[in-house]
């Protein structure tokens, strides 16, 4: 078959590297391709991305692990194109001819991530359809505003563990926990929260020698989930999937449940290490936050563009020949979207230093159809643990020169090891439980009425406009578990991805609420204008 990586059998292009030539430690390998993986990628994947860019231009051809070809697809524009035409890009990973004539075998460092599984991002159509649409409407039943208070508490109980000490890893003893302390509670599962789900979570997604064995932990302790929610229904993420009309088996809700759990603890964990970074290492930037000049949201937002918390996705797979960036894309071609580098693309952001307030076009969350559902879980994870840390802590300093800052990198990303920072001791707060994080069970056209002020007819059985308030709307009204009036200043940012703000749709929950009045409206209104909002 025709291929366009020219050192496989029958086809013409330059000369291996001999052996003896330094080409062989700098990341290239047969027929003068690119490594996307080892010491070069890991240590610079930016410059990486600039001389593929400057070589082949919008899409290059590179190698994954154990050299097997692939494209890497680094425009802006070819990338939107690729995630909105499933027709020729499908996210079906048996197509990959490398897969389907034994070039890549079953233990593949990076199988957890390509081997097909029955999950909505391997599949198109009608049963992506099926499969997107459980999930989404399980999404859309978890309350924002009660997650802002389980991330508030669970970021405190963080600080407490390291206040008294002065000194904090603010990578190993916050990013990764909190991330995945607040989805074992959204799914169904905190008390699987521990060391190794962290550990277990990170290793499978890095083409690790024991990434598939951290993938079957995770897988184990899901399914335990699901067989446990089948029997003991309960007010959260799992039992929303068992019970939803879609009629999921098992299996599905098990690998769905990983899916969301590790892309979203990934992610997150990364953004709030980024944006925390960004605070430590770059005055403007801290100037700008401290001053009200620009909100944790932005900032978050600032940081998806220049640091996106997946520098890739793997992948996508052509279905027939065709054309993407002038590049010949062969059928069961595999394809990787370059959000990083897309981020980046002359074309749309010639100038890198250039504020991106209020633009949401970057790729950090992919797009089309298979676009990250859970996003605005994240960034309400990110907005509010960066800004109860910065709260309780605003004295953190880099505690080392930040040219010792590491990094440890992949095809899907790349994280610091470390961000150690001093700060003055101080004492523990209270930590107090919240409410639940689940929304009222509302048909689909109440919820949406909510979310866009529309009303429909009444549901029957139930009076208009006095539907209960959750639990989620307690004693704590609008500030966090410890009233910090930091949290205000993220619960009411809107999302994109069908979500809503959580201060318009709890004003929409709460029937005859009695309004403020006029002079704590005023000191309100003056407070978060102080705050840039």
């Amino acid at each position: 078959m025709t291929t366009p990586f020219h050192y496989e059998p029958g086809a013409a292009q330059g000369p291996v590297p001999p052996p003896e030539c330094p080409a062989h430690g700098l990341g290239v390998g047969p027929g003068g391709l690119r490594r996307l993986y080892g010491p070069e990628a890991e240590r610079d994947p930016h410059g990486l991305y600039d001389k593929l860019r400057a070589e082949h231009g919008s899409v290059a051809p590179v190698l994954l692990h154990g050299d097997v070809p692939v494209w890497l697809v680094l425009g802006h524009s070819e990338n939107l194109h690729m995630t909105r035409t499933p027709s020729q890009f499908s996210r079906d990973s048996r197509r990959w001819r490398a897969l389907q004539d034994g070039t890549v075998a079953p233990d593949h460092p990076l199988a957890p991530i390509f081997t097909w599984q029955p999950v909505c991002v391997f599949a198109d159509g009608a049963t992506h359809e099926r499969q997107r649409g459980a999930v989404t409407d399980s999404m859309g039943r978890i309350d924002t505003r009660g997650v802002r208070r389980h991330v508030n508490r669970y970021s405190n109980r963080l600080v407490n563990d390291f206040c008294q000490e002065g000194r904090v890893d603010l990578v190993s003893q916050f990013a990764e926990r909190l991330p995945m302390m607040v989805m074992c509670a959204i799914l169904g599962m905190p008390e699987e929260y521990n060391d190794r789900m962290v550990q277990a979570a990170r290793d499978m997604t890095r083409g690790t020698a024991t990434a598939v064995a951290s993938n079957a932990y995770v897988l184990e302790a899901l399914t335990r989930l699901v067989q446990r929610r089948r029997r003991e229904p309960a007010d959260d993420f799992a039992t929303w999937l068992v019970d939803h009309p879609a009629g999921m088996n098992d299996q599905e809700v098990s690998e769905h449940l990983r899916l969301i759990l590790i892309a979203s603890y990934e992610a997150t964990a990364n953004l709030i290490a980024n944006v925390l970074r960004m605070v430590l290492t770059d005055p403007r930037f801290r100037a700008r936050l401290s001053g009200g000049h620009m909100t944790v949201p932005e900032a978050v937002e600032q940081t998806l563009w220049d640091e996106p918390p997946f520098t890739a996705v793997f992948g996508r797979w052509a279905v027939g020949d065709t054309e993407l960036g002038g590049k010949q894309i062969k059928a069961g071609d595999a394809l990787i979207v370059g959000i990083a580098p897309a981020n980046t693309d002359p074309l749309v952001r010639p100038d890198l230093n250039a504020d991106m307030e209020g633009n949401r076009a970057h790729l950090a969350f992919s797009g089309g159809p298979h676009e990250c559902p859970g996003q605005d879980i994240g960034r309400a994870i990110a907005d509010v643990g960066v800004d109860a840390v910065l709260m309780r802590l605003p004295d953190l300093e880099l505690a080392v020169e930040e040219s010792e800052l590491r990094w440890i990198g992949n095809i899907m990303g790349r994280h610091l090891v470390e961000l150690p920072a001093d700060f003055a001791a101080r004492e523990p707060q209270d930590d107090k439980e919240p409410p639940s994080m689940g929304r009222p069970n509302l048909p689909r056209q109440d919820r949406e009425a909510q979310a866009t002020g529309r009303h429909t007819a009444p549901t029957p059985g139930r009076t208009p406009g006095a539907a209960p308030a959750p639990a989620s709307m307690g004693a704590h009204g609008a500030h966090g578990a410890h009233g910090a009036p930091g949290v205000t200043s993220t619960a009411t940012v809107s999302h994109e991805s069908g979500g809503t703000s959580a201060g318009r749709s709890a004003a929409g929950r709460i029937p005859q609420q009695r309004s403020e009045a006029a002079p704590a409206r005023l000191w309100r209104t003056v407070s978060r204008w102080w705050r840039g909002h």
